[in-house]
C-alpha cells in the first residue's frame, strides 16, 4: 500500500469515527426537533430518532467504507464454514470471559452485579420495541466495524496482538459509560477482537456480538420483574452475577 492509499485509508476510518460521535449526539439536537415538528412526546421524540440516526449512521459508515470491503477478503481468511464454527464458538468464548469479569468485579474488587446501561436500554425497549433494533442489530455492526476493524486493525499494525486487544478492549468499555464495569466489557472486547484477528472476517465478532446482545434483549423483554428477579438469582448461582 503506498502513501496516497494509506492516507485515503486513514481519511476513511476518520469519517467512520466522526459519523459514530454524530450519532450518538445528535439527539440533542434531532429529538427536539422532530418533536416540535410532528407534535410527538420527548420519549417517542428520542425513541424515533435515535432508530433514524443510527440506522442513518450504519448507512453511511457502510458507505465510506465501500472500498474496504470491494477489496475482497484475504487468502487466509475463514471459510463460510469457519466463520459458523468460530461464530457459535465465539458466543461461548464470550459468555465465559464476561463470566469470569463479573465474578472478579463481585468477589475481588466488591463492585454490585448489574448494568444501568443495559437496564436503562431494556426500560426503553419495552415502552417502544421498535427500539430493540438497536442494541440487538444495529450498535453491534457499527461499534464492531470501528472497535475491531478500524481501532483495534490499526493499532495491530504498531504493536502486538495482546496490546492492541487490551487498548481496543478498553475503549470499546469506556464507551459504554460505565467504567465500574470496565473488565466485563472489556473481556468481551477482548474476545471480540480475537475472533477478528483469528477469522479475518469482520462478520464474525459481528455475529457473535448481535447474537449475545439479542440473547439478552428477548430474554429481559420477555420476562416479567419476578421472573428477572429469579433470573438474576441463577445468574449468581452460575457465574456469580
Amino acid at each position: 500500500m503506498n502513501i496516497k492509499e494509506t492516507l485515503n485509508l486513514a481519511s476513511r476510518y476518520w469519517y467512520v469515527i466522526l459519523t459514530y460521535v454524530v450519532v450518538q449526539f445528535s439527539v440533542i439536537i434531532g429529538a427536539p426537533l422532530i418533536m416540535s415538528l410532528f407534535s410527538l412526546s420527548e420519549f417517542n421524540a428520542f425513541v424515533y430518532w435515535t432508530v433514524f440516526s443510527f440506522i442513518t449512521g450504519l448507512i453511511v459508515t457502510l458507505f465510506i467504507l465501500k472500498p474496504d470491503m470491494q477489496m475482497g477478503s484475504r487468502r487466509d481468511a475463514a471459510q463460510s464454514g469457519e466463520v459458523i464454527l468460530w461464530s457459535v464458538l465465539g458466543i461461548f468464548m464470550a459468555y465465559f470471559a464476561q463470566a469470569i469479569a463479573v465474578s472478579i468485579e463481585i468477589y475481588v474488587l466488591g463492585i454490585d452485579a448489574g448494568s444501568e446501561n443495559t437496564q436503562q436500554i431494556m426500560d426503553i425497549t419495552r415502552a417502544s420495541p421498535i427500539f430493540m433494533l438497536i442494541p440487538a442489530i444495529i450498535a453491534p455492526i457499527l461499534e464492531e466495524l470501528i472497535f475491531r476493524k478500524i481501532i483495534f486493525g490499526s493499532l495491530y499494525k504498531r504493536m502486538n496482538f495482546f496490546l492492541a486487544g487490551v487498548l481496543s478492549a478498553l475503549i470499546f468499555g469506556f464507551i459504554h459509560g460505565e467504567p465500574q464495569h470496565i473488565l466485563i466489557y472489556a473481556s468481551m472486547g477482548f474476545v471480540f477482537a480475537f475472533l477478528y484477528i483469528k477469522t479475518k472476517r469482520i462478520i464474525v465478532p459481528i455475529i457473535v456480538h448481535a447474537s449475545m446482545n439479542t440473547l439478552v434483549v428477548i430474554a429481559q423483554y420477555s420476562l416479567s420483574p419476578e421472573e428477572m428477579q429469579q433470573l438474576e438469582q441463577l445468574k449468581m448461582i452460575l457465574v456469580g452475577g
